[in-house]
């Protein structure tokens, strides 16, 4: 018994149905996309190469956040150690800035992990960076990436080429009061 031609035509196209079966129901013709060679293909594979490695913010840093360790990547010609970590607490987060500022930082981008982010988001933005929050799922898929400080020079290299697109953080109804 043959099946259902709309069925056929599906489990054809799926792979799934052997075609001695199928009887003499009209087949599907795919049309192949043409073989490019010589320069058809050099230009083709010019045209799809959508990724640029130009530095677009030469100023970028990276940073991992933890719920007990930040670990800061800057780019290498900045500073001996390019990559530094610090401590979670208040005055190590303003160490931070301090040491981001005398490294020329101008802008930064971090994961929003949990609720670890929002301390070093406030001060670094009260110090006058601009912060880019990034979806931890947008990077997280990325293989090789397996140490803390891995991750923050990965982060730095792709702020850095203007692959991270800010997370929409709402701007506050008040302003903070000067006392």
């Amino acid at each position: 018994m043959a099946p259902d031609p709309v069925v056929a035509i599906l489990v054809t196209l799926a792979g799934m149905w052997p075609r001695s079966r199928l009887g003499d129901y009209p087949k599907l013709t795919v049309w192949p996309r043409p073989q490019l060679r010589g320069r058809a293909y050099a230009k083709a594979a010019e045209q799809e190469s959508v990724l640029s490695t130009e530095c677009i913010e030469a100023n970028a840093a990276g940073i991992d956040v933890g719920a007990t360790e930040i670990y800061v990547a800057v780019p290498p010609d900045r500073d001996q150690r390019p990559v530094r970590s610090f401590a979670t607490f208040t005055e190590d987060l303003r160490a931070m800035a301090a040491w981001l500022a005398q490294c020329r930082i101008t802008t930064v981008a971090m994961e929003s992990t949990g609720v670890y982010w929002i301390p070093p988001y406030e001060i670094l933005e009260a110090a006058g960076l601009r912060v880019c929050l990034v979806n931890s799922k947008h990077v997280k898929h990325v293989p090789g990436r397996k140490t803390d400080v891995q991750d923050c020079q990965w982060l730095q290299y792709l702020h850095s080429v203007g692959l991270l697109d800010p997370s929409f953080r709402p701007t506050p109804r008040y302003a903070p009061s000067a006392r």
